[in-house]
């Protein structure tokens, strides 16, 4: 039954667009939906990066010390930052062209953009414990649910990206919007990182 209630409040929690989301349908509109996909499969491995970090306890230095909270948050909107300027150069270069090897990127900047949003940290830290047996070890538990709501966030994940990949060749009239769109998501997404 709990299990149940777990897995129904994940998937709730997935279909809810956030950062991860966003890049995945940003990348796909630009690059197409093999970047799609290895953007989501960089965002689960992110994912999963932080429910591991929040078994581990990192969910308790962010609430007991500001100061990594804040680090984490500000090198991800850097990060974001970065990526949205990269990704308008490109537009002015080579509209949504794939370059050889460019869905190991994709994959790579979707870690990274899972990864250093502390939310998600704090959000295994929320979410888990209310699931938890109290009388069986919490770390295994916490890992065990981790990868559980991982894997039906990578499941809607790849409904986004399918879903972008199929309006993504409506956009070929307009040969730079799909990454013009990706640089302003990013930029955004920066931008909220930065702003807490």
């Amino acid at each position: 039954m709990q299990l149940a209630a777990f897995a129904t409040a994940s998937l709730v929690l997935a279909l809810t667009p956030g950062p991860g989301v966003l890049f995945i349908v940003a990348r796909t509109l630009a690059a197409g939906r093999r970047a799609g996909l290895a953007a989501v499969a960089g965002v689960a491995a992110g994912n999963l990066a932080n429910a591991v970090a929040a078994s581990l306890g990192l969910a308790a230095v962010f609430a007991l010390w500001p100061p990594a909270y804040n680090g984490v948050r500000w090198a991800g909107g850097g990060v974001l930052l970065w990526m949205a300027v990269q990704s308008w150069r490109r537009a002015g270069l080579e509209a949504a062209a794939q370059a050889p090897g460019g869905e190991r990127q994709d994959a790579h900047q979707a870690f990274w953009v899972a990864l250093l949003n502390p939310k998600t940290t704090l959000f295994f830290a929320a979410l888990l414990p209310p699931f938890l047996d109290p009388a069986a070890p919490a770390a295994p538990q916490s890992l065990a649910l981790g990868a559980l709501f991982v894997t039906i966030a990578a499941a809607t994940d790849c409904g986004y990206a399918l879903a972008a990949g199929a309006l993504a060749p409506r956009l070929t009239r307009w040969p730079t919007a799909g990454a013009r769109v990706a640089a302003i998501v990013f930029g955004l997404l920066g931008l909220y990182a930065l702003a807490g």
